[in-house]
């Protein structure tokens, strides 16, 4: 250790305890909307009753907030590298807890809608932002490290609102108290948004750290220089996160009625019954087996990145990844087999097919449109999120049942199946720069 070294301390922004203290910050920006997205799903049945509204309209709520997505991928952006990092991460947490408020509020679906819209607004952008300001500090270090620990503890927070929201409202007598814990934890996220104001604004003293620009911004003039296969990938994207996302909105509700699971159980007592009733839960209650999907991912992923990294082979990992869905809606839709089983092969895919699909977009796309490459896609899979959970309420809806829906998410699947098929003819005649390891693409 030099002399230097010892003189600034183990806590000082030249340190790596520093560094990752911030990280931690940053990584817990987006805890909040993350629980909160999926809170309205988590209780979906009890919002049901109290409103007197059907499945379309909780599928509508995802709606709501995808529309908000589409029209922020334009703008979230430019506000970021007009304001910088610590100004846009301030009005996007304060957005998205604006929006979590105003949900909670509400006295009817309309207002809910709305409060959607601003959370939608919000969250989308924090995300970008939160992408900018890892690449910030940690562009030329444990840049992919600090991605992978920032999307695991945001999961995190996916996890717990489908394991927690229900005995929140069962505790309270009122699904508006897990509406209000919601709330509570888009707070704390905007709290640690202020930690990192405090740390970064001291941290750019000592540090030479530059405004990185945010990543997903779309340029026109790029889009018609893509290749067919960035095409491919985009249709995959599409296709295959509008059969997760509006599936879990709703899910919640399918177990429920279908299986007749529990949406809590009592907990034994003291803390450590309280904690076994929590894991015990995620594979008995219906909210515990939603979040299987999303503890797959937090797992995995990093263990499948890495993957994909040494071996290559993204187009036939994508291939398979979208192949295990088709039975897993099909199992879901026309037997009464256990739903847990069937979500755990869900949730490979769901840490497959990202995994593979993310990163392939720099390698068939020049450096300099990879922005416009990614937000394109990301306004795309939008589209498909704003779609499919109305048609997901909708079904139900119509049909009293969930058949009808587990086909469409099965015939999206297919429809992945064969994009990514295509996907990898597409890069075969454009070089195989998919199927190579990452050191060799």
């Amino acid at each position: 250790m030099t002399e230097e070294m010892e003189r600034v301390g183990v806590f000082h922004p030249t340190r790596p305890l520093y560094r990752f203290t911030v990280l931690f910050f940053v990584a817990l920006l987006t805890y909040g909307s993350y629980f909160a997205y999926d809170s309205l799903g988590a209780i979906a049945p009890l919002l049901i009753k109290a409103l007197h509204i059907g499945r379309q309209q909780i599928g509508a709520t995802y709606s709501a907030y995808s529309v908000a997505a589409i029209f922020t991928v334009f703008i979230g952006g430019i506000i970021i590298d007009g304001i910088g990092t610590r100004r846009a991460s301030l009005l996007f947490s304060s957005l998205v807890v604006i929006g979590a408020a105003i949900v909670a509020l509400s006295g009817n679906i309309y207002m809910i809608y709305v409060g959607r819209i601003v959370f939608g607004m919000g969250s989308e952008s924090l995300v970008v932002c939160q992408s900018a300001i890892l690449a910030r500090w940690f562009k030329g270090k444990e840049l992919a490290m600090a991605f992978g620990i920032a999307l695991t503890l945001s999961r995190l927070g996916t996890i717990f609102s489908f394991n927690l929201e229900a005995s929140i409202a069962r505790y309270f007598h009122s699904f508006r108290a897990a509406l209000w814990a919601a709330v509570i934890f888009t707070v704390l996220s905007l709290l640690s948004n202020l930690v990192y104001v405090i740390m970064d604004k001291h941290g750019e003293r000592y540090l030479k750290l530059r405004e990185e620009e945010a990543g997903e911004k779309i340029r026109l003039r790029d889009i018609k220089d893509f290749r067919p296969s960035y095409w491919f990938v985009v249709l995959l994207c599409v296709t295959f996160y509008s059969a997760i996302f509006p599936f879990t909105s709703l899910s919640t509700d399918f177990f429920h009625t279908k299986w007749n699971l529990p949406m809590t159980l009592s907990a034994a007592g003291g803390a450590l019954g309280g904690i076994f009733s929590f894991f015990k839960g995620i594979f008995t209650t219906a909210g515990g087996i939603t979040s299987i999907i999303m503890i797959a991912s937090a797992v995995l992923a990093p263990i499948f990145g890495r993957m994909v990294d040494k071996v290559g082979r993204r187009g036939t990992i994508m291939i398979l990844g979208s192949l295990m869905m088709i039975p897993t809606y099909l199992l879901m839709g026309f037997t009464h087999i256990y739903p847990a089983w069937p979500m755990i092969v869900l949730g490979l895919a769901f840490s497959l097919v990202p995994a593979a699909m993310w990163p392939a977009v720099p390698l068939i796309v020049k450096e300099e449109r990879v922005g416009t490459a990614f937000g394109l896609m990301t306004m795309v899979q939008n589209i498909g999120l704003m779609l499919f959970p109305f048609l997901n309420g909708r079904l139900r809806d119509l049909t009293h049942n969930y058949t009808a829906s587990m086909v469409m998410f099965a015939s999206l699947g297919i429809a992945g199946l064969i994009f990514a098929i295509f996907l990898k003819r597409a890069d075969a005649r454009e070089g195989g720069q998919l199927e190579r390891p990452g050191m060799e693409a």
